[in-house]
């Protein structure tokens, strides 16, 4: 498999987890959380495929995403592009990435849904919705990623 298919591949994958339902039995919210997290998981293998796709072109070869975007000494324009929308508060990545380091941590990334009674903060974005929201900006952004690299 090429890498453009693979990264596509991924982020059709995490389209099919983004449009389950959890249903509305008991397990629902285990199965919503469950689904959030393969989401996300699956965000993050689209990003590290994507930058494999776009440094394809270099001789460098780097461990996964976050030593390409940690690595400011390699000079590739969508990799810049990249580091700054993740060094941007409120962008679709510095979201996807605060994200990211929660699924890897002991909590988790999916949030419990508050119980009947309990008075809920309107400003915190369900999880799939902000997944939603980071892969179509990720849709978005990847035709000028990989115009920029196919240059080279």
């Amino acid at each position: 498999m090429s890498p453009v298919a693979r990264t596509n591949q991924l982020l059709y994958q995490v389209e099919l987890l983004l449009a389950q339902s959890p249903g509305d039995d008991e397990h629902a919210p285990a199965r919503r959380m469950a689904l959030e997290e393969a989401a996300l998981g699956q965000l993050e293998l689209a990003l590290d495929a994507l930058l494999r796709e776009v440094t394809s072109h270099t001789d460098l070869l780097r461990n996964g995403w976050r030593q390409w975007l940690a690595d400011t000494t390699v000079n590739v324009a969508e990799l810049s592009r990249l580091r700054e929308l993740a060094n941007t508060d409120g962008s679709w990545l510095a979201c996807l990435l605060q994200r990211l380091d929660a699924l890897h941590g002991d909590d988790g990334a999916s949030r419990r849904e508050p119980a009947a009674g309990m008075i809920a903060s309107a400003a915190t974005v369900p999880l799939a919705r902000e997944l939603a929201w980071c892969h179509r900006e990720l849709k978005a952004l990847l035709p000028g990623l990989r115009e920029g690299s196919y240059e080279w």
